[in-house]
């Protein structure tokens, strides 16, 4: 039995499980660690290959690995699941993550900094509270509709019905639907306000970033969008064409075909949580300038 050479590394909440196999692939670690003890495991281990699935806490983990010596893997929960064997168990999803991690066609996620992940959460909570704020205009349209008033889609739309709920004086809103309707009111406010701040840091983090900076250069691309691409996407270099990168942006249509039988199943979504209300045009153009700057070696967005 020898040195341990490659590890399956199963992240949970508070208990994880290793499983590590050397260089003739004969299992040399097998056991449960408790997440204050990980770090201490794999101190006192040689410098191995390391997997893990792209899962919550994963680029963490995967960071601290890194300065510890260790080359980490990151991979995705579909593509790991094809080496499960029998029932699920985290010792079992360990033994798979090891064996997928050494597959010579496995694709990998590249790990994320401090910075991306920080990016991101910028934009997800701003997507939160976009959403949070389009649920109060519906509600607000809805209770003013019961009353009769009605006004035109949209923002502007929205902006009159605050107007109407803020004139004490107007006689079409029962004193009682009032109070309930201001609460709304102030609420949507209050999330416009949070919204507007989150966007100015995005714009900040936008003008310090040169690759973000290089992609608003692209028509139909601006700050919110450029700097989603670059926490989101990170590596540019995985990509080997500008296919690869739409296909993963999600502007290609899935595929459900056997037999010689084609059949497209529609196109994901993926290109709309990267950046939401993005213009698909502008990924379109994205991936065609991955595609040239790859022919020509010229380094665009490396």
């Amino acid at each position: 039995m020898g040195e341990v050479s490659t590890i399956g590394l199963d992240i949970a909440k508070s208990v994880f499980q290793v499983h590590g196999i050397d260089c003739d692939g004969t299992t040399v670690i097998r056991k449960r660690v408790t997440r204050a003890k990980v770090l201490e495991l794999f101190a006192a281990l040689p410098r191995c290959l390391v997997g893990m699935e792209a899962c919550p806490t994963a680029h963490y983990w995967s960071r601290r690995l890194q300065a510890l010596g260790h080359t980490v893997r990151l991979m995705p929960p579909s593509y790991v699941k094809a080496y499960l064997k029998r029932s699920k168990n985290d010792a079992n999803d360990a033994a798979a993550i090891c064996e997928a991690v050494a597959r010579p066609s496995m694709r990998f996620v590249s790990t994320k900094s401090e910075q991306q992940q920080s990016a991101l959460m910028l934009h997800r909570s701003r997507q939160l509270l976009v959403r949070q704020r389009t649920m109060l205009s519906n509600a607000i349209r809805g209770h003013l509709a019961e009353l009769g008033i009605i006004s035109a889609k949209g923002r502007n739309g929205t902006a009159k019905l605050l107007a109407i709920i803020a004139n004490e004086e107007d006689d079409g809103i029962p004193a009682a639907a009032r109070v309930s309707l201001a609460v709304l009111a102030r609420q949507y406010a209050a999330i416009t306000t949070e919204i507007a701040v989150i966007e100015r840091h995005i714009h900040a983090w936008h003008r310090s970033c040169e690759e973000s900076r290089r992609l608003e250069e692209i028509p139909g691309i601006g700050p919110i969008i450029a700097t989603a691409l670059v926490a989101e996407v990170g590596d540019w270099t995985a990509f080997s064409s500008g296919r690869s990168l739409a296909a993963w942006i999600g502007l290609v249509p899935r595929q459900h075909s056997t037999g010689g039988k084609e059949d497209s199943a529609g196109f994901r979504s993926k290109a709309i949580d990267i950046c939401d209300g993005c213009s698909l045009l502008a990924l379109w153009r994205l991936s065609a300038m991955r595609a040239s700057t790859a022919q020509n070696g010229s380094g665009w967005l490396a």
